[in-house]
Formats: C-alpha cells, sequence, structure tokens
C-alpha cells in the first residue's frame, strides 16, 4: 500500500509522467491526496469525497467523474425543485386534459401537434430516465474504469446528453402546460 500526500508538488513534467506511469502500473493500493486534478484524473480508479457533516462517499472514476456526477445531482436537484418531479398519474393526465382541450371544438390553446408533443413527453421523459438510471449503475462499477476507460468515458458523455435532453424536454412540457 502506498499513501501520497501532494507527490506533484515541485515536480518538472518529465518526472510527473514518469510518476503517473509508475502509479498506473502500480497493482497494490495507494492513497493520493493532491490538488492537481489531471494527475488524480490520469492515476486513481475511485475517488473519496468528503459530502459535508462529516460524511465521506467513495465515487468510482478520477476528479473529473465524481464531479460530472455532482454537477449532474445538483442539476437533478435544481430541476425537481424548480419545476417538481411529477408522478406518471399525473403525466398522464396531464396530457390527456391538453388531448382533450385540444378537441374541444373551438376550445383549447394548443394546436393539434402541440397537444399530440405534450401527450408524448411523459413517455420520453421516462425512456430518458430508465437509460440515465442504466447508464448510472454501469458508470458506478469500478470495474468499467480499469477494464473498458473508453467504454467509461463514452457512457459519462451520453449520461450529460440525457441530462440536457431531459432539461429541454421539462422546459418543452413546462411551456406546453402554461
Amino acid at each position: 500500500m502506498l499513501v501520497l500526500d501532494e507527490p506533484t508538488n515541485d515536480l518538472d513534467i518529465e518526472t510527473l509522467e514518469l510518476l503517473e506511469e509508475l502509479l498506473q502500473e502500480y497493482t497494490g493500493t495507494l492513497f493520493l491526496v493532491s490538488h492537481d486534478r489531471a494527475f488524480i484524473d490520469n492515476v486513481v480508479t475511485q475517488t473519496i469525497a468528503s459530502e459535508g457533516d462529516g460524511t465521506w462517499r467513495e465515487y468510482a472514476g478520477g476528479y473529473q467523474d465524481w464531479a460530472d456526477y455532482q454537477a449532474g445531482r445538483l442539476r437533478d436537484e435544481a430541476l425537481a425543485a424548480s419545476s417538481g418531479k411529477r408522478s406518471d398519474a399525473r403525466a398522464t393526465e396531464t396530457a390527456a386534459n391538453a388531448k382533450a382541450a385540444a378537441q374541444k371544438p373551438g376550445g383549447g390553446k394548443l394546436s393539434w401537434k402541440e397537444a399530440r408533443e405534450l401527450e408524448e413527453l411523459p413517455q420520453r421523459i421516462s425512456a430518458l430516465e430508465s437509460e440515465q438510471k442504466a447508464i448510472g449503475e454501469r458508470l458506478a462499477d469500478a470495474q468499467l474504469y480499469q477494464s473498458q476507460p473508453e467504454e467509461a468515458q463514452r457512457l459519462a458523455a451520453r449520461l450529460s446528453e440525457i441530462d440536457d435532453q431531459l432539461v429541454q424536454l421539462l422546459e418543452r412540457w413546462e411551456v406546453l402546460e402554461g
């Protein structure tokens, strides 16, 4: 087991690269404390981060993986606070009401196309949330980062895309309901 506290301080680039290479080949356990985010991302496969109030949590991947997870979690919390997560029953009811309003003679503010879009939004959101959950479970597996780092990067990128799509769909839902 190796315990390193700020091992990159005062190293030149050549020595830093050599240290990274040696640590990547090291088969034992490494406890590392560093402010060098790039070094952490290049060397570690798991991160233990302080969550506040004396709570520490383990995350798969390096610093950037942890930061991406935190950004996604904060974005999810903000979305839930601003728009409120709707249950499937509420979503189905809202879509049905919009469809009915659009079909009333001379009534309803939504066009047929908008009513249909509103009706389909819950299914689209649900599908994205299911994919998001499945990817999150795959990314939680530390072995993925060791055995398939390219796949882990692809999944992390897809997770980011899903987050963006969900934000857009929820915003569109609010517009159509309004």
